[in-house]
Formats: C-alpha cells, structure tokens, sequence
C-alpha cells in the first residue's frame, strides 16, 4: 500500500495540480491532520528535483499559515476541538506539561520541535493554548519550518538520485524507518512534556 502511495507521489509531481495537494497537506498537518507533508514532498522533489526550493517554499508558506490556525485552534477553541485532538491522539496529560513550560521556554521549544519528527500541530496548538505571543509564534515558525523544508530540498538537490535509489531499493525499510519516527515523535511528546 505505501508503495502504492509512494508511486502515485511520483506520478503526481508532474501535474499542474501538485503543489496545491502539497500545500493542502502542509496546511492541514500543521493544524489537524496526522501525515506530514514529507510523505508528498519527498516523491515530489524526487521527481521533480528542478522545483525542489520551491516545493520547499510552498511547504514553509502553507505550514506557517496552518500553523496559525493551529493557534487559534489552541488559543480560543482548547476546550473543544484542542482537546479533543490531543485526546484522539493520548496526549492531554503531556499538553499540560508542555504548556507549562512555555513560560519558561518557548522560544526553545517552537524552535526545536518545529525541526524534529514530534508532530507540528502540537506545537501549534499548545502556543495557543499556553497564550504564547503571536507575533514571536510566526516568526519563529517561519524560522523552524522554512529551515525544515529547506534542509530537505537541499538534501534532494544535491543527493536526490541516490536517495531515490536507497528508497527504490530498499523500500520497506525506508517506509518502517519513516513510520518508527513519526510514532517516535508522539512517544517523544508524550513522556518528554
């Protein structure tokens, strides 16, 4: 099936509608959806290794923008679908820690769990929740994001024809490497905050 999904990532760059799908998942993970964008962006720029920093770009731009609706999700909508999010993913009792620790650290903490495989939209949610400044939340998110997606078409750029060889070659390793890190990251949130 991932296999299935990867192919179809890699048809899907050569169409005039791929990065309005990439930017629709950049979007959305950042604030409610659980696959980040990487399962897109990686096949794209694979495929189309020329609109690499692009791709990169649209990711950041729609990243941040779903970021700040993760805020406002967190920020005045916490008793409901905030929540309701982060019980859905078993997380409420690691949410209140990490709210906590905003006080102390948040610019710290958006700056490193923005780069790290712990997903996005928790971190977007709790800077709403914990009342972190808006201002210094996007452009920090700007900052982390756009280094993320930027590290990753450097990466393809320079290795991409290799890196599609390890993946084609060895595909079911590459995609249980890629799941263990994304659980990893919700494991992460969970005991570390």
């Amino acid at each position: 099936m991932l296999r299935r999904l990867y192919d179809w990532t890699l048809s899907l760059a050569g169409r005039p509608s791929a990065p309005y799908a990439l930017a629709l998942v950049s979007f959305s993970e950042s604030s409610f959806f659980p696959v980040p964008p990487d399962i897109m962006l990686v096949p794209m720029m694979l495929a189309r290794p020329d609109k690499a920093w692009s791709y990169a770009l649209i990711c950041t731009v729609a990243s941040v923008l779903g970021g700040i609706l993760g805020y406002f999700i967190g920020l005045g909508l916490y008793d409901s679908i905030g929540a309701w999010l982060f019980q859905l993913y078993g997380l409420t009792e690691g949410a209140e820690t990490f709210r906590h620790a905003y006080a102390e650290y948040g610019h710290w903490v958006i700056l490193l769990k923005g780069l790290t495989p712990i997903p996005y939209k928790l971190v977007t949610i709790t800077s709403g929740f914990a009342g972190y400044h808006l201002g210094w939340f996007i452009v920090l998110s700007i900052l982390t994001r756009g280094a993320r997606f930027c590290l990753v078409a450097l990466l393809m750029s320079k290795f991409g024809p290799r890196i599609k060889s390890i993946i084609d070659n060895n595909f079911n390793l590459v995609a249980a490497l890629a799941i263990a890190a994304f659980i990893g990251g919700f494991v992460a949130f969970r005991y570390l905050f």
